[in-house]
């Protein structure tokens, strides 16, 4: 049951209010009959020593007859009960019974209190009229000597109709203080819960969305305070509300704007968050709350969110989708569990590269052969022809050997491109690199350069013949390129991957110029590489290699300093 802090209070109030009244009504009644008991004993203390003197001289003489005589008629006329009593609890005199037929009075309380010099009192039941009295007793003294005690006593329901009816005035009274200590406390408690109400529904208003409600109070207590601090609340998160909106708009128009497909999903993998282009990528109408998986079906996204971590690490790979290629990424937002996916459309690319190859290959096919039967007439002339002619012929057959060389190596990487999957084994370095060395001694002996090996008997497990051609190729580059000093070859390994470093001492590589090292066609000193008949697509062979490996390969060198090749390949 929902209580109010209006009840609360006003029963705060109505039970503060009843135990203070019950606490008034209880003392009050005490006190006052406490009072009223003791003006009524001082009363007939006065009445019992103004009787004194005249008790004193009939008791002295003897006179008992006298002296009950005396009391009766004085107990009549002041409506109040004398008794006389000796000093051995002998009752002389009483004005209201037979003094001869009374008991022995001497264990008295108020008697025996009086036969010790004091003025007794007590309020009790007597045994002799058996109805309840209060009593003072003063001691009557003949020549200094206590020979007997004057008792004066009142019937107690006489006070006892006095006290009733000042018990029902108190409780009157009582009963109006209660009365008006309710309606104070209901008027408090309005108070109170007033102002509680307007915040309440303030509260509702804000949490539906109506930032426009404000309280106003004409107190300038707490709830003052309060409900400034809740207009300011209010205030700032109107602005905050208004600011999130335009944020939200801009966003929304900006992943709008963006032709690559974004999707944010939560922690289980529901869709939260898209944009339009990946709404036309997936071709639904209902994407938000369902599951990625739903929409985006491809093996390949599945496994890139389970190897997804939470370092902030961007994973892509290209993935199919209703017959289209894209580039898909996928990054992990730590902060909140989130995951970011975005689909970049590679179809026309991927459809040009494919072109591409096509035409590399074709072109390549075409041109081997004219370019076989132009070096061929050459060889022939030179057999044949004039010493006028010998020079001219060199240069044909240079440069004809030059294209030849472009054609197989463009013929090489289209074929890199096309295959899938490497034919892997077991591969000792030491021994891949003999056969190499060994065709390579006419141009080392021919340069004076010295190949240094440190491999020990390490195995890797690659593709042999693509292996192979890494190491023809960055062989020969450090032969073209280096007139004198040596080459290094080392390798190691440990349980986790195996690094193989080709180190030279020849010209060196500019810095400026390492960043675009392995592009096709890219060379740093064309005219050196003209006359040595490169062709600039030895290093991007190599590259494509060692990727095909899931392995790295880096360029350190300065010019004139010679270069540092390091191939990284993993063990798995």
């Amino acid at each position: 049951m929902r209580i109010t802090v209006f009840v609360k209070a006003l029963i705060g109030y109505i039970v503060v209010a009843a135990l203070l009244s019950v606490l008034v009504l209880v003392f009050a009644f005490r006190i006052v009959k406490n009072y009223h008991l003791n003006t009524l004993a001082d009363n007939l203390t006065k009445i019992a020593i103004s009787m004194e003197s005249d008790v004193t001289g009939l008791v002295s003489s003897g006179r008992t007859d006298s002296l009950d005589t005396l009391v009766k008629n004085l107990g009549a006329k002041i409506e109040t009960r004398i008794t006389v009593i000796d000093s051995a609890g002998i009752v002389l005199a009483d004005s209201e019974n037979n003094p001869k037929e009374m008991e022995n009075h001497k264990a008295r309380k108020e008697i025996t209190a009086a036969l010790k010099g004091d003025i007794g009192q007590a309020l009790r039941f007597s045994r002799t009229v058996k109805k309840e009295m209060l009593y003072v007793a003063i001691p009557i003294r003949t020549q200094s000597e206590i020979s007997g005690v004057l008792r004066v006593s009142l019937y107690a329901r006489e006070i006892n109709a006095l006290l009733n009816s000042l018990q029902q005035r108190v409780i009157a009274v009582t009963l109006v203080i209660i009365a008006v200590s309710l309606c104070l406390a209901i008027i408090f408690s309005r108070n109170i819960s007033k102002p509680l109400r307007r915040l309440v529904d303030a509260s509702r208003r804000v949490a539906q969305g109506d930032f426009d409600a404000n309280i106003i109070t004409k107190s300038r207590d707490e709830f003052k305070d309060l409900s400034d601090s809740f207009n300011h609340m209010v205030s700032r998160l109107r602005t905050l509300i208004t600011d999130l909106t335009s944020e939200k708009e801009t966003l929304d128009t900006v992943l709008n704007s963006i032709q690559e497909g974004i999707v944010v999903t939560d922690k289980s993998g529901k869709i939260s968050l898209y944009n339009d282009s990946f709404q036309k990528i997936v071709k639904a109408q209902s994407i938000k709350g369902k599951f990625f998986w739903e929409l985006i079906r491809s093996a390949k996204v599945g496994a890139m969110v389970e190897n997804l971590d939470a370092k902030g690490n961007v994973l892509s790979d290209n993935i199919e989708l209703d017959g289209g290629n894209y580039l898909c990424s996928i990054s992990f937002i730590s902060s909140s569990g989130q995951i970011v996916f975005s689909f970049h459309d590679v179809t026309e690319i991927m459809q040009l590269s494919t072109i591409k190859k096509d035409f590399v290959v074709n072109v390549s096919h075409e041109l081997r052969t004219p370019l076989t039967a132009i070096k061929g007439f050459v060889e022939t002339l030179e057999d044949e022809g004039v010493d006028k002619s010998k020079r001219y012929l060199e240069i044909i057959k240079r440069h004809t050997n030059r294209l030849i060389s472009i054609v197989n190596d463009l013929q090489q990487l289209s074929e890199l491109e096309a295959v899938e999957q490497l034919e892997v084994e077991e591969v000792n370095i030491a021994q891949l690199l003999k056969p190499i060395l060994k065709m390579f001694e006419p141009q080392l002996s021919g340069k004076g350069l010295q190949i240094e090996l440190d491999v020990n008997d390490i195995d890797v497990t690659a593709d042999p013949f693509k292996l192979e051609q890494v190491f023809i190729n960055l062989i020969d580059n450090s032969i073209k390129y280096s007139e004198k000093g040596k080459i290094t070859i080392t390798a190691k390994q440990d349980t986790r991957q195996t690094k193989i470093v080709v180190e030279d001492t020849g010209i060196g590589i500019p810095k400026e110029h390492i960043p675009r090292i392995f592009e096709r066609f890219y060379v740093v000193d064309k005219s050196h590489s003209r006359k040595m008949g490169g062709t600039g697509l030895g290093l991007s062979i190599v590259k494509h290699i060692i990727q095909a490996h899931r392995g790295t390969i880096d360029i350190e060198s300065e010019a004139r300093k010679g270069a540092r090749v390091t191939i990284t390949l993993p063990r798995e």
